[in-house]
């Protein structure tokens, strides 16, 4: 496979009146095409920090955060983002909220309203579309935030705890769709979580940070005796207790 991202010797440290807090340490590894990389870690190890360096949203203190060289269109991103909560606004029409980071980046062309509404049919949201977030279910809602950021046509998602506000039936139907949808839509994944056995279903590799300063402890390829891998049908591989133990047991070292 080709790699899409590379962080190399990555630190990062807040700075407040009281000092400095060194949160992540020389932090190393790449992602693949097509590939779903799970972060785990103990509180405060530095996860959603990682998103945020590789986003933009924060400044490295040291290292190299590179995107493999593409050819994008002038109206495409390379990096999309899902938060834990979908911030979907209520004064807007669920079409509405779906368009927006397109008005806003003056991006809303016949060939975007054409994508959404391929994906509005295929993710049963068709009905919806004049919906305001309030009249759909949670996982309606993480849906709809997915096609959001797929609107923008980015090669990578980073996904921080996207289904942690969900009760945990729902939570594991939104993962099983939204899944399904990045390996349709052929999509790289970095997915944040505080899980297991989410990251164990869900990934390719699983990722362990050390505690704070976090650093990579391990990163663990999942290999399920499943066909079409999906997140439910991954909890029923026989495999599937013997990695949850292997990562727990890493996770309790660090705690």
């Amino acid at each position: 496979m080709n790699k899409i991202l590379e962080i190399n010797s990555l630190d990062f440290s807040y700075y407040t009146l009281s000092g400095e807090t060194k949160a992540i340490e020389n932090v190393s590894f790449d992602v693949y095409e097509n590939e779903f990389l799970g972060i785990i870690g103990p509180s405060g190890s530095g996860k959603s920090t990682i998103l945020s360096l590789i986003f933009g949203l924060l400044i490295p203190t040291s290292g190299q955060i590179k995107m493999a060289e593409r050819s994008h269109k002038a109206d495409e991103t390379p990096i999309g983002y899902m938060l834990q909560k979908d911030h979907l606004f209520e004064w807007r029409s669920i079409y509405r909220n779906i368009t927006l980071g397109l008005e806003i980046h003056h991006q809303l062309t016949d060939e975007k309203k054409e994508f959404i509404d391929r994906m509005l049919r295929e993710y049963d949201l068709e009905n919806f579309r004049n919906s305001r977030p309030s009249q759909l279910s949670g996982g309606m809602r993480q849906r709809a935030a997915l096609i959001r950021t797929l609107a923008l046509k980015p090669e990578m998602l980073l996904l921080d705890e996207p289904f942690s506000a969900l009760d945990s039936q729902t939570r594991l139907s939104v993962s099983e769709d939204i899944y399904k949808i990045l390996r349709r839509e052929h999509k790289s994944a970095i997915l944040v979580t505080h899980d297991i056995s989410e990251a164990i279903s869900f990934c390719d590799r699983v990722l362990v940070l050390t505690k704070r300063p976090g650093t990579v402890k391990t990163i663990v390829p999942i290999h399920l005796s499943v066909t079409e891998k999906t997140p439910l049908k991954a909890r029923n591989a026989p495999e599937f207790r013997e990695y949850f133990n292997m990562l727990w047991e890493e996770l309790h070292d660090e705690n």
